[in-house]
């Protein structure tokens, strides 16, 4: 019986991942699950997967978490400390599904017991990718990738040789605005940024598929994952989403990983590894699909994939810089006060501010230099939206 702890368990990835242990229960030993303010869902997840210990991350909530396990005999923790110790309780295989830099303490804390992590938070890489891969090597722990886009990459180099690759290709839908006239996007409003053409998604994440920003965000976890120069890792436009991603070889080949797009393929492929298991997923019928369509992302339409670029160029804590800009400038497109081309000029400024007074290269990468990197960015950040309203 496995050992397992699921953090950010009331997320979409987190309910995936119950989804397919829940077929299956009794190969399975729940540790730990954690969540962010969803009580209900934390508490009935719990039951039902007979959790050793639920936590949940706002400290006011742990008396609403008690009366919700009242009798079940599961230990009921909250606060981010919590969080933290959850991750670092004994288990086999830990899924680290926590949004934000908020996952990176607890992905630490996983890794140091030596375990095997399914990593679906992007920033933990983003932000630390350098201490991340580090702390998992001197541990002895296996990092599985959880994003779509990098277990399709992982699957594709099994067996194959890291010298062997000339380049990996992302696949990204293109947004809400791909088919839109340039000059419209000055005029975009959240609501028309949050309807995405193929799925539905939180608000947020479906903002960024606009912007591109979370595929800008995927080339940088690519560079940190498989340790790729940036010159070789590039995005193409995929309105079908069905191939995740592909890689080419020294000899010209090239291998593209299809699925329908459903997350449980990347998480059963990180629950099950080394071996490949049944899944409820959806199989394609490539006759009824009768086509697959790509395209060169325009560098107008999408400036965060050159922000990556530089940000992958520039190393050291820009990657923490990025990330932070990014998540300001789409709190303040959200709220209004910047227009959608607005959220690439306040990362831009950010970057190249930052970039030039050397903070980004002046301190080995820890968790207090990320954060304190992380808490600049966003201030300079406000402070370029701002600019951009005058």
């Amino acid at each position: 019986m496995r050992r397992v702890t699921i953090l950010g368990a009331t997320g979409s990835i987190g309910q995936s991942t119950i989804d397919l242990i829940a077929r299956e229960p009794a190969l399975y030993d729940v540790v730990a699950l954690t969540g962010g303010r969803n009580v209900a869902r934390l508490a009935e997840d719990a039951r039902r997967l007979r959790a050793d210990v639920a936590v949940i991350a706002e400290p006011d909530l742990l008396d609403d978490l008690r009366a919700a396990l009242d009798g079940s005999g599961i230990e009921a923790q909250a606060g981010t400390a919590a969080v933290i110790e959850a991750a670092a309780r004994p288990a086999d295989w830990i899924m680290s599904a926590i949004v934000g830099f908020a996952g990176l303490a607890p992905s630490l804390a996983a890794l140091d017991q030596g375990t095997t992590l399914a990593l679906a938070n992007k920033e933990t890489l983003v932000c630390a990718g350098p201490l991340v891969m580090a702390r998992a090597r001197r541990a002895g722990a296996r990092v599985l990738p959880v994003d779509s886009e990098h277990s399709a990459i992982f699957q594709a180099l099994r067996g194959e040789e890291a010298s062997a690759v000339e380049k990996v290709i992302l696949t990204a839908s293109g947004g809400a605005f791909r088919d839109w006239p340039l000059e419209r996007l000055k005029d975009a409003t959240p609501e028309e940024a949050a309807t995405h053409p193929n799925w539905d998604m939180g608000q947020r994440i479906t903002v960024d598929s606009a912007s591109m920003f979370n595929k800008a965000m995927e080339l940088i976890e690519t560079r940190e994952f498989f340790g790729i120069e940036p010159a070789r890792i590039e995005a193409v436009i995929h309105p079908q989403s069905l191939v995740h991603a592909l890689v080419q070889f020294a000899d010209g080949a090239l291998m593209a990983h299809l699925g329908a797009p459903d997350m449980r393929h990347a998480i059963g492929h990180a629950l099950h590894w080394p071996e490949r298991r049944d899944l409820p997923v959806d199989r394609l019928d490539l006759a009824a699909v009768g086509r697959l369509d790509f395209a060169a992302p325009d560098p107008a339409r999408y400036p965060a994939l050159a922000l990556a670029a530089e940000t992958m160029q520039i190393g050291g804590h820009a990657g923490a810089a990025f990330n932070a800009a990014k998540e300001r400038a789409l709190d303040h497109f959200l709220a209004r006060r910047i227009p959608f081309p607005g959220m690439a000029e306040v990362v831009a400024r950010v970057i190249d501010r930052m970039s030039s007074q050397g903070g980004l290269h002046s301190a080995a990468i820890t968790v207090e230099s990320v954060a304190g990197i992380d808490a600049d960015a966003r201030a300079r950040a406000d402070e370029a939206a701002a600019a951009l309203t005058r």
